[in-house]
């Protein structure tokens, strides 16, 4: 039977973070389990990208410690380092295609880079990840020739190339339209599924999110201010749950950045005459 340890890919124990004097995240716990699509969700600038970086070892932890497959990442020696990211796959915002390759190539590159597979091999698999994906047909095509939605499939693609065991989503629904929006989504739910992969999103997309994700957690002033499921959290009463699920103006995350008093700015001098 496994044990606890053992189905849980991700933990962040007490985990802090700053940018010089500037604190991010103040003692962040969280678990992610095996299999699962699991949300990241908070205001801009909350450090959710960061908990993303941590991960893949591109930065290293003030205090606290980050678990990936048991391994404690920033005490990884630069090899072994190297060899966990290649069970990672990482979708960026915007893609991030290589501009100057056809999909094809695009969707080989890993291929080509990390294993020693024959080149016959490669086109199986690649055609087989852009099938999967639904652009088998588009594989001559440039990048400047795909719409958005085609490009973060494409990239979807790529990012599974080499079957990872986790895939890392940041902001994967941003500027596409509702179909697009709607098939990414489902690609996602879908892949994790069959590849038996874990999946992070990191997203403010409420609605798409809850319709796919086993589990949400909440990022605010640094910490997981709250987590549950899909129906959990619709269900809650938690102020900051509630504000962001419902998009409200007015709660724990307030309208007006902190300042002096409005009169005070203005010199208008209180009291009677």
């Amino acid at each position: 039977m496994s044990t606890v340890a053992e189905s849980t890919l991700v933990k962040f124990d007490n985990v802090s973070f700053s940018y010089g004097n500037t604190p991010i995240l103040k003692g962040a716990n969280l678990a992610i389990p095996r299999g699962q699509v699991v949300a990241i969700m908070g205001g801009s600038g909350s450090g959710k990208t960061t908990l993303l970086r941590l991960i893949g070892g591109e930065i290293r932890p003030t205090a606290g410690t980050v678990h990936v497959a048991g391994e404690v990442v920033h005490e990884l020696s630069r090899n072994a380092l190297f060899t966990m990211r290649r069970k990672m796959g990482m979708l960026f915002q915007f893609g991030a295609l290589f501009t100057d390759l056809s999909v094809f190539d695009n969707v080989a590159f890993q291929m080509r880079e990390h294993s020693n597979l024959p080149e016959d091999m490669i086109r199986d698999l690649v055609l087989m990840k852009l099938h999967a994906v639904g652009l088998r047909g588009a594989h001559h095509l440039m990048p400047v020739e795909l719409s958005g939605g085609m490009a973060r499939r494409v990239a979807l693609a790529r990012s599974i190339a080499l079957d990872p065991m986790l895939m890392m989503f940041d902001e994967p629904f941003t500027g596409l339209d509702p179909i697009s929006l709607s098939v990414i989504g489902s690609l996602i739910r879908r892949l994790t599924d069959a590849l038996g992969m874990t999946s992070i999103l990191v997203t403010h997309d409420v609605q798409e999110s809850l319709q796919i994700v086993d589990h949400v957690y909440f990022l605010a002033d640094g910490k997981i201010v709250a987590h549950g499921t899909p129906d959990e959290v619709r269900q809650s009463d938690a102020p900051f749950v509630h504000q962001f699920i419902h998009g409200e103006v007015d709660g724990p995350v307030p309208f007006h950045y902190q300042a002096r008093a409005y009169a005070d700015d203005l010199g208008i001098q209180s009291g009677g005459n």
